[in-house]
């Protein structure tokens, strides 16, 4: 598959550490300092060559391929735990295609699990994080 010119820009719910640790994963990856203001919204979406957004389109294309494996793995009943108030819009970018099919995945979770997006965002996420995330911690 060839790099697109420009990254589509997709946003994903998720409960506060793990959205640090989004931001931990990003800063080690491609030096993105100020996660929350890096992504700019727009139509226009983002350059390829973006460091920031590489890195999340490959995070994005791994979480895509590994789906299956990350949705058995989520602890979707401590993401229903997570205050309502307590999630925070996380900017992603990636290939058209891939966001595309990224929803696809998110949708047919929430369907499966009769859960809201940020409840399935936030436990898939974090279960593909790995480690680095904590969602029983207060």
């Amino acid at each position: 598959m060839t790099s697109p010119d420009r990254y589509k820009l997709f946003g994903v719910y998720l409960s506060e550490d793990v959205y640090d640790s989004l931001a931990d994963f990003l800063y080690e990856e491609a030096g993105v300092v100020e996660y929350d203001t890096y992504f700019e919204t727009s139509d226009s979406g983002v350059p390829a060559g973006d460091p920031g957004a590489e890195a999340t389109d490959q995070l994005v294309s791994d979480l895509v391929t590994a789906f299956a494996d990350r949705y058995d793995e989520a602890d979707f009943d401590a993401a229903r735990r997570v205050d309502d108030d307590a999630f925070v819009l996380a900017h992603l970018a990636a290939d058209p295609r891939t966001v595309t099919r990224a929803r696809e995945r998110f949708q047919a979770a929430a369907t499966i699990q009769d859960a809201d997006s940020r409840t399935v965002h936030t436990a898939i996420v974090a279960a593909h994080l790995g480690d680095r995330t904590d969602l029983e911690s207060p």
